[in-house]
């Protein structure tokens, strides 16, 4: 191994230690089964990833409610395993064991979408509002939770993290951002609530952080517990820079062990570095010009939030050339460099990058961006949209699948 930056271990605040810098952030899978639970699929993906040399694997999007889900395939633990389910149990195990075979970490990222659960999985979406996702129709207006529905919510969380640990999932990551049900209460946009988990931004972040409380009771002092949280909504009236950095301050007091910091919702897909809704867009603070040909997404968003966290960082969004993280890594503008699509093709990437056989990762979506524009043809212009459609029938069937099952074992 490289005496890069990127290969030195870090030592999270639980006591627990990444073997190196490199994590593979969380990217929905979609790989459950028709009861939701996990697969051999899941094992086969994360052996994989596991093998391919990142310190830290976080999974996609698993959910409290089965209800509610981000896309079909999502596993959700819901009821628990233990309460009626051991062969699901024995799955997670499975999943953990395969993640964690290289002696890297896994961690389970929970999540609940909130509003932005599509209308082919749920006509009746939740939010701390009746504030309707604006997307080409495909989202139901949401009903607004109540308080108990918000505390079982809380002590939900908690459950799946307890059962992750017991899975063998080394950590849990709390989902606080890109607009799901956590990110939802956070803005006021989307939250305009009049009780006390809505109104001053106090209240707002009260289920957030709640829920990080939760989670350390239910796991012990000695258990990684992360958030992911939006440095900024980027839209307009939404949860702003300042309003996360306020929200960080707090989080210290919870004594989390890894805050990644990222940006956005479905509306303005700032985490995939692009813009979306023109009316409702904010640009957020202004970025140095540097900022703007560099690659990261949100490293200057993350250097206020960096200013007042106790813990380790992680910054996910445009990392591609080894030379940047390795520079961003040695000056402490972050600690874990966080890599999403580079990894859906060559899960090997940390690895190369650690023992420096590569420069740059792959950049498939350049490709893409080339070929709807048609410039750059590796069969067809149209392939891009092509795939899209055959992920939509995908996803309608396999959504008609999962509502047959779960209504009929239920």
């Amino acid at each position: 191994m490289t005496d890069s930056p990127l290969a030195n271990p870090l030592k999270l605040p639980c006591g627990a230690v990444l073997p190196n810098r490199i994590a593979k952030a969380a990217m929905t899978e979609g790989l459950a089964d028709d009861q939701l639970h996990a697969t051999q699929r899941h094992e086969t993906l994360y052996r994989r990833w596991s093998e391919g040399g990142a310190g830290l694997l976080i999974t996609g999007n698993v959910m409290i409610d089965h209800r509610v889900l981000e896309r079909p395939g999502n596993v959700a633990i819901d009821p628990a395993p233990a309460e009626g389910e051991p062969e699901a149990m024995a799955q997670l195990r499975a999943w953990a064991e395969a993640g964690t075979r290289n002696g890297n970490h896994l961690w389970m990222q929970i999540s609940h979408a909130g509003r932005q659960s599509p209308r082919y999985v749920t006509s009746r979406p939740m939010g701390p509002s009746a504030v309707q996702l604006s997307l080409m129709g495909n989202y139901a207006r949401p009903r607004a939770l109540t308080e108990p529905e918000i505390l079982d919510f809380i002590q939900r969380f908690a459950n799946v993290a307890r059962i992750a640990k017991e899975a063998g999932f080394t950590g849990v990551q709390v989902h606080g951002a890109h607009g799901y049900l956590l990110s939802s209460f956070l803005s006021p946009v989307t939250n305009q609530r009049t009780d006390r988990w809505g109104g001053s931004l106090e209240n707002r972040a009260r289920f957030l952080l709640e829920v990080v409380r939760a989670t350390r009771a239910a796991v012990g002092p000695e258990f990684p517990v992360a958030v992911k949280l939006n440095s900024d909504d980027f839209r307009k009236g939404g949860f702003s820079l300042d309003e996360s950095v306020s929200v960080v301050r707090w989080l210290n007091e919870e004594g989390i062990d890894l805050l990644e910091v990222s940006g956005g919702t479905y509306e303005q897909p700032r985490l995939l570095g692009y813009s979306g809704d023109a009316d409702t867009a904010s640009e957020g603070p202004a970025m140095r010009e540097s900022t703007r040909k560099r690659e990261a997404y949100f490293l200057d968003y993350a250097q206020k939030i960096r200013e007042v966290c106790d813990c380790p960082l992680m910054v996910t969004g445009g990392f591609r050339s080894r030379a940047f993280m390795e520079e961003v890594v040695a000056n402490g503008e972050t600690d874990v460099i966080g890599l999403g699509r580079p990894l859906c093709t060559d899960p090997d990437t940390p690895g190369d990058l650690l023992e420096g056989r590569i420069e740059k990762t792959v950049c498939y979506e350049d490709d893409i961006k080339l070929a709807q524009s048609g410039l750059f043809s590796p069969a067809s212009p149209l392939m891009p949209f092509k795939a899209i459609g055959a992920y939509v029938k995908d996803e309608l069937a396999r959504a008609r699948r999962i509502k047959k099952t779960r209504s009929t074992s239920r």
